[in-house]
Order: C-alpha cells, then structure tokens, then sequence
C-alpha cells in the first residue's frame, strides 16, 4: 500500500509539472495561477503544496526535468585526465544541442524560460537559480577549456573565465535566435560550426 501511495504521488507530481508547461507556453508564466495548474492536472490546489512551496519552486522542478540531462553532459569536464577535454566539451555541447532541437519536452520548457517569464515578486527564486546553473557552467566550461589548453600544451588567447563566457554567450545566443524561429536554421549543425570556428580563435583546435 505504502508503495502505491508513493507511485501515485509521483504520478500527481509529474501531471502537476506537465500542466504547468503547457500553462506557462500557452499564456506565460506570470499570467498562470496555481488554480490554473491544479484544474488542468485534474487536482486541488492543496495537492500543488503538498509537493511544492510555490509557483516558483514548481517553476525550478519544471526546469530541473529537462535541464539536469542537458548538466550531466558537462559534470565531468576535464576530470578524466586519459580523455581528451576538448573533445569532452564539443560532445557535451553537440549532446545539448541534439536535445534541445528533437526533444520536444526541453524545447517547451527553455521557451518558457527564454520567454515567458519575467523575474518579478514570486519568481526572484527563479532567477536566483538560473544564476546559480549559469556560474557552475560557466565554471565547468572553463575548467575544461584550461584542461584542454593544458593538454595541448598551448596557452588560451584569453583568460579561461573569459573565454567561457564568450563561448556561453554565442551557444546562448544561437538556443534563443533557434527557439524564435527553428526554420531560419539547423541548431545543431549551424552550433557545432560556430563552436569549433571560436575554439580555433582560443587556440584550440580538434585534433591538434
């Protein structure tokens, strides 16, 4: 009994989640009530507390679903002394891209993200997360791209925070323009093109 108990919340769980993404796409973040979520997901409103604080906390869990996934690609950036970590960097980032542009659950939810919500009152714990996610890639990445530099025996053309953030601003910006207009053209493709021409300007080029 104790275990169905346990699968029934998880299931109440996800359909909270999965309304919520629905709700947030269709009419944005701010302009969606709890109500809204809890008649959509087919519960109460006290079942939505049961399982998170607030809109925001549940806003978190939404993006934890799909965004863990796409951070374990770079959990281990440059740790693996016997691999070579540019060639860990440029797979995490092309495994990113691959889900962004097939899965259509990531791409929902980064639509959200991108653009409908606006950090204000109950959302500045949204914020203060996606800064947290943001400095610990930033760190990672950074990580890597001295790892690499350090096994190629070369030095960086910048600063190794500096070249991440250069490097999270032209995949950044690549994501939003995609997620405007996913015809103009091809994520992954066009995103690998312009990773590896900036990982040449840093002095780090594949197979070298």
């Amino acid at each position: 009994m104790a275990r169905r108990t346990k699968e029934d919340a998880l299931a109440t769980r996800h359909s909270l989640l999965d309304a919520a993404e629905l709700l947030f796409q269709a009419q944005g973040v701010s302009r969606t009530s709890l109500n809204d979520i809890a008649k959509l997901a087919g519960t109460s409103r006290g079942a939505i507390y049961w399982h998170f604080k607030d809109k925001a906390d549940l806003f978190n869990a939404m993006m934890e679903r799909v965004t863990l996934p796409l951070e374990q690609s770079f959990q281990d950036l440059g740790r693996d002394g016997n691999i070579d970590p540019l060639s860990q960097l440029c797979l995490g980032m092309r495994e990113a891209l691959v889900r962004i542009a097939n899965d259509p659950q990531t791409r929902r939810v980064l639509e959200v993200a991108t653009q409908k919500v606006e950090y204000v009152d109950e959302l500045q714990a949204v914020r203060a997360r996606h800064l947290a996610v943001r400095r610990d890639f930033l760190a990672k990445v950074a990580h890597g791209l001295s790892a690499a530099a350090r096994h190629r025996s070369v030095t960086l053309a910048a600063p190794a925070a500096t070249c991440a953030g250069g490097l999270h601003a032209i995949i950044d910006g690549l994501i939003q323009n995609w997620l405007l207009d996913s015809e103009a053209f091809d994520l992954v493709v066009v995103g690998q093109d312009v990773m590896e021409i900036y990982l040449c300007g840093l002095g780090l080029k594949r197979g070298k």
